[in-house]
């Protein structure tokens, strides 16, 4: 006789859970004052190593380089940030505090009280041998205008998850190649085409 499946039961990663409520409760328990209602998480392998990778990622001033709807990113202290970025309906800004950090392994932080984005999040660099480091970006948010917000921000390509898997893409294209590949044209290719 076979046994009642438990449909209870989620082995999954907290960020490919079934149950929402459960990943982001179980990603909250991670995370120092944790915010936010909605969860995702992207990975990416750079063939770099991890101490090399955090210390770029550690200072925020290098990540617009990378994070495409960044506008900018003012490093307040050690542990606080303002960040500007697009949405799909204007400009959002919130001040972030690190809440946790581990050199060359993790860092965390949560946005501060005011934000309007309501979130908060840990970036983790696993070496792995012979192929570089895994980078996991997992972040806890509040949509802008709930589930009416979020489905707008898929529709202009400005949803969290959207723009994670594409910043995390471009940031291995940087610390790999130096360069981040774009399909617009650069000055010199503009005066060659006499524009």
């Amino acid at each position: 006789m076979t046994q009642p499946r438990d449909d209870t039961r989620d082995d999954a990663p907290a960020t490919a859970s079934k149950r929402g409520d459960a990943a982001v409760e179980a990603l909250s328990g991670t995370i120092a004052e944790a915010q936010g209602s909605h969860i995702l998480g992207r990975a990416v392998t750079i063939n770099k190593p991890a101490d090399e990778l955090f210390a770029f990622f550690r200072d925020f001033a290098n990540l617009p380089s990378f994070m495409e709807n960044v506008v900018s990113i003012d490093v307040l202290d050690d542990t606080r940030s303002h960040w500007v970025v697009k949405g799909p309906i204007g400009r959002v800004e919130w001040t972030a505090r690190v809440t946790e950090e581990q050199p060359g392994r993790l860092i965390a932080w949560t946005s501060e009280e005011g934000a309007q984005i309501p979130n908060s999040g840990r970036v983790e660099f696993k070496p792995v041998e012979g192929r570089g480091t895994v980078v996991t970006a997992t972040i806890l948010y509040d949509p802008p205008g709930g589930i009416v917000g979020k489905v707008i921000a898929k529709m202009f390509q400005r949803e969290p998850g959207i723009q994670a898997r594409r910043d995390l893409r471009r940031f291995k294209q940087l610390m790999e190649t130096g360069e981040v590949a774009t399909p617009a044209m650069n000055p010199k290719q503009f005066e060659e085409m006499g524009l």
